[in-house]
């Protein structure tokens, strides 16, 4: 019997470990073919595929990502193979089972919940021609109406065989992110959260696990991303686990974490900050709402004095990327409570701030209470909210303004200095910055129109000028610094105009070349000629004291040489500045 297990990831770095795991359980009995895509990709092309491996059974694992891609599929396999056993699985279809099984005709089976022994146990009694009905955990039509048999015990994950050990995705594993769990359930009951449905945690043999990552590290992964839950709730695991990766990764591999941030122990922490390689590890936090009354209603404990002890110390200890999570939407928590959420949550000034919209899914106890909050939110995945009793339709669309402007500006790095002195000096807060800025991208079309790098600068100048903001010509310097730093190459041609003639800048790079140490002894250290500087260096004036500004927070006026060295070999830039007046009464023009 020829089976292909299939699923349409969000993008072709993402890897389903569904599929994996799918795959390993039913060999050898069953030699399962993985068909991976992305939602992006042309349906007729993933059909025609499909079509070309001749399945007699395919199932597919099904998201709020991908089920209303994955539908069509479906169909158009019903009708050029009508004999094709179609199995559907995954958490979006595991829930409001029934509604699945009426509304997609051409489905013969849903596995409801964990499907590796559901799976492998409908594939033999459609290959003996058995009853279904005797295999737990399966739902499908009978006698007209949805059947579902009954529900099949957990299984034991020490004895689930490994997803990473197959040849075809050998060649991959450096190009993609490779996705791992240790445990599978969660230890809490968020109500806006498809994991709080299943009570406990389970965990994989840690030993088994670290076999694994050694495996994987071998032969190439490079980002491995940990889908546990809450990777950090038994102490004693997370920190054996954390001693191995940092004693035994390969240099270039990062590994990613679902954490928890209030209940991370001190001495973890510091730990890691003592033992980790900057850059190995990154944390993913949910904090969802700073809103005590919102928390409680959707019940989720959460400490926000300890939360903050913990990502202040892991900021402080600058080993560790962080990326924080919002939810826009939770019951009761309106415009001006979500922005003070956002206000609370922009002031630890970490990597990553992802602002989301909540979506109901099904299954959870927020889609059953919804009528409570008077929710509107879409009938298909992925069932976005579109209002509720204190957050209007208006007031959403005025956040997704915040969201697309924070994505650009913030988590992209293309200019933190200038946004955190606009941020800290000019505009009331973190979320009144990125709302004026957002409303004004939008009135002015950017938000359906692509953007280069030096697009993004000329807009931002564009809003801060039409805004009327003081000191823009400190803000213009920063904007200039900010450009020049996050460079790899020199660049041609900067988006603002040189306040330079090129007269004039020969003579200070020929001054630079000759007096290197009048800018300090790490530029000296450099050794460049002039011929040199002028094919690795830019310099410009700035009306202020660069260095005070950015160390000290003080705006001392100071006209300043700024000067900017693109390394050919590390391809990265660093900046050096000295006072204009300086080099103007010694430079020869």
């Amino acid at each position: 019997m020829n089976v292909v297990v299939s699923t349409l990831n969000a993008k072709y770095i993402h890897t389903s470990l569904a599929l994996r795991y799918l795959k390993s359980y039913c060999a050898p009995e069953y030699d399962v073919q993985m068909a991976e895509y992305t939602i992006k990709d042309p349906i007729m092309n993933i059909v025609s595929d499909l079509y070309s491996r001749d399945p007699d059974v395919i199932g597919f694992s099904c998201y709020i990502w991908n089920i209303e891609e994955t539908i069509p599929i479906i169909e158009m396999l019903r009708k050029i193979k009508p004999d094709i056993k179609i199995v559907l699985g995954g958490p979006e279809v595991s829930y409001d089972v029934p509604h699945w099984i009426e509304r997609l005709q051409h489905v013969d089976y849903i596995v409801v919940g964990e499907g590796e022994e559901t799976f492998k146990d409908l594939l033999r009694a459609i290959e003996s021609g058995d009853e279904v009905d005797n295999v737990p955990g399966v739902a499908f039509m009978k006698d007209g109406k949805p059947h579902r048999t009954a529900p099949r015990p957990k299984l034991d994950l020490k004895k689930v065989p490994s997803p990473f050990r197959f040849e075809e995705d050998l060649a991959q594993l450096s190009k993609r992110v490779t996705y791992i769990e240790t445990s599978r359930g969660c230890p809490y009951s968020c109500a806006f959260c498809l994991s709080s449905i299943e009570v406990g945690v389970r965990y994989f043999d840690i030993e088994m696990m670290k076999e694994e990552i050694r495996f994987l590290m071998k032969n190439g992964a490079r980002t491995i991303k940990f889908v546990d839950r809450t990777f950090n709730i038994r102490r004693d695991y997370a920190l054996e686990m954390f001693e191995f990766l940092i004693n035994e990764h390969l240099e270039g591999t990062v590994f990613q974490f679902e954490i928890t941030a209030d209940i991370m122990r001190p001495e973890v922490i510091d730990y890691l900050n003592e033992h980790a390689p900057p850059g190995l590890f990154r944390f993913e936090i949910g904090v969802q709402s700073t809103n005590d009354a919102t928390n409680e209603l959707v019940e989720r404990r959460q400490n926000f004095e300890k939360l903050t002890r913990t990502v202040t110390t892991v900021r402080d200890g600058g080993k560790i990327v962080q990326h924080l999570d919002l939810i826009a939407g939770l019951p009761e928590e309106n415009y001006d409570s979500f922005r003070k959420t956002f206000n609370d949550v922009f002031a630890f000034r970490i990597e990553e701030v992802q602002l989301g919209f909540l979506k109901m899914l099904r299954g959870t106890g927020l889609r059953l209470r919804a009528e409570q909050h008077d929710y509107v939110y879409m009938d298909k995945a992925p069932y976005e909210i579109l209002g509720n009793n204190v957050l209007s339709f208006d007031e959403i669309i005025k956040i997704k303004r915040v969201e697309d402007v924070l994505e650009k500006f913030w988590n992209d790095h293309r200019m933190d200095t200038t946004v955190s002195y606009l941020i800290d000096h000019v505009f009331p807060s973190a979320f009144d910055f990125f709302q004026a800025f957002g409303d004004y991208w939008e009135k002015r079309g950017w938000s359906r129109i692509g953007h280069q790098l030096e697009d993004l600068f000329k807009r931002l100048h564009s809003f801060l000028s039409d805004h009327g903001v003081d000191n823009l010509t400190v803000i213009e310097g920063l904007m200039q610094y900010d450009y020049f730093i996050r460079q790899k190459h020199k660049p041609r041609k900067p988006w603002w105009d040189f306040t330079m003639d090129k007269q004039t800048q020969s003579s200070y790079l020929r001054y630079l070349a000759e007096h290197p140490e009048q800018v300090s002894d790490s530029f000296a250290s450099l050794g460049l000629g002039e011929k040199e500087l002028h094919k690795h260096v830019m310099i410009e004036r700035l009306p202020f004291d660069l260095e005070t500004l950015m160390n000290e927070g003080d705006l001392i006026e100071s006209d300043t040489l700024l000067i900017v060295y693109f390394d050919p070999k590390q391809q990265s830039a660093s900046a050096y500045t000295i006072s204009d007046e300086q080099i103007r009464s010694n430079a020869v023009v």
